[in-house]
């Protein structure tokens, strides 16, 4: 049984005749009339009291009626909810975004994809890029923002910015006049970090010890602005991206490009490959990528 046969059923049983139900659903009389003949076969019920030209139903004929009715009611509305998602007029999307990246880049890619698709909501969390990373890969987000490269398998993305980290420093620290600092010059100083759950973390504690050096780390934290507030304060030094030093006051703190190695800071989008996304999340994915790339241009 099928939901096309309790539809024949059901408009049978209102216009109490095979004829005029086979006219209102564009088919011929005996297709219906087999049908409904097919239908008492299966269930072992007599659905339909034939009496001359008339028909009435059944006691049976009506708990079916009864029963079709809902089920086709309910078929009607999860295609329409389909139909919806398809459309894009509804659904639901978890991002996650690390605390500087979400400021910097997405109020107004969030805003003008809310005003494109004003019933689909979006809810956002802030968490470092490791963990982004790996609810991505779990499912508990079906779009994150990442630093690149990763280091997780089976995850697509696409990159929208690739900076650099520079170094700030106190106005009156010894670096402060130079055009540039090479990572070396670093060794002995006290380093304000991000948290242990975001990729810089690890990132910068590798190289420097790649040039030879273990950074004495003397506060970490996830907030970028408190961190160049506590160099404000000349409590340490500091590496911040490109995109977050332009927010810095610079007359409270000397920025300066880092070197010898230069310290890459790549974001990405990034989602399940292997994984069924939905409607709204491909979407966002596809308007997300199309909004960064049109600023990226300008």
């Amino acid at each position: 049984m099928d939901i096309r046969q309790l539809q024949y059923l059901i408009e049978v049983a209102r216009l109490r005749s095979f004829t005029k139900a086979a006219e209102s659903l564009y088919i011929t009389q005996p297709t219906i009339s087999k049908t409904i003949r097919q239908m008492e076969e299966e269930l072992g019920v007599v659905l339909f009291d034939r009496i001359g030209k008339r028909i009435e139903l059944t006691d049976a004929g009506q708990i079916m009626v009864n029963q079709a009715q809902n089920i086709v009611t309910s078929f009607n509305n999860m295609s329409a909810e389909l139909d919806d998602l398809r459309n894009l007029k509804k659904g639901h999307i978890r991002i996650g975004l690390p605390p500087m990246v979400g400021a910097s880049f997405f109020p107004t890619v969030i805003g003008q994809f809310h005003k494109k698709y004003p019933d689909i909501t979006i809810q956002l969390f802030e968490d470092g890029a490791k963990k982004v990373e790996a609810d991505v890969a779990s499912g508990a987000l079906d779009v994150g923002i990442a630093v690149l490269p990763l280091k997780m398998e089976g995850i697509e993305y696409f990159s929208f910015v690739e900076e650099k980290l520079n170094l700030l420093v106190h106005p009156t620290h010894r670096l402060s006049g130079l055009k540039e600092a090479p990572l070396i010059e670093l060794a002995g100083e006290s380093f304000v970090l991000f948290r242990e759950d975001f990729v810089l973390h690890d990132r910068i504690i590798a190289e420097c010890v790649r040039v030879g050096f273990q950074p004495r780390v003397v506060y970490e934290s996830s907030q970028w602005d408190l961190i160049s507030e506590m160099v404000a304060a000349n409590l340490g030094i500091a590496l911040l991206p490109e995109t977050v030093c332009r927010e810095v006051d610079p007359s409270r703190v000397a920025i300066l490009p880092l070197v010898n190695p230069v310290i890459p800071w790549n974001l990405g989008i990034i989602w399940r490959e292997d994984r069924y996304l939905s409607f709204a999340a491909r979407e966002w994915i596809r308007f997300a990528g199309e909004v960064l790339s049109d600023a990226g241009r300008k």
